[in-house]
């Protein structure tokens, strides 16, 4: 019994340790007059702050608000994030 314990309490502890952080990413609702790049979200990486929203007023959203993201085929989506490759930037423009 002491082993099955033991092993119960070895594989939640592994689990404990293994278990990666969850991703903080959240979308703004971009209201009628954002750019077509931004016609339903923009979305952000980590907490809903003032430097997020700037960036996606920037990239052309309207904010109404704060939703999940949507995994729809037919939902467009901007990023409050900037690419890594500067070339992709000039591509999305």
């Amino acid at each position: 019994m002491k082993k099955y314990l033991a092993l119960a309490a070895l594989a939640a502890v592994s689990f404990l340790v293994t278990a990666s952080p969850a991703l903080a990413d959240g979308c703004y609702i971009c209201t009628s007059g954002s750019s077509d790049a931004c016609k339903n979200y923009c979305r952000y990486s980590g907490s809903d702050t003032q430097a997020n929203r700037d960036k996606c007023k920037k990239a052309g959203c309207k904010i109404g608000g704060t939703a999940s993201c949507s995994t729809a085929a037919n939902v467009k989506i901007c990023s409050a994030t900037a690419p890594a490759n500067p070339f992709a930037r000039v591509a999305l423009r």
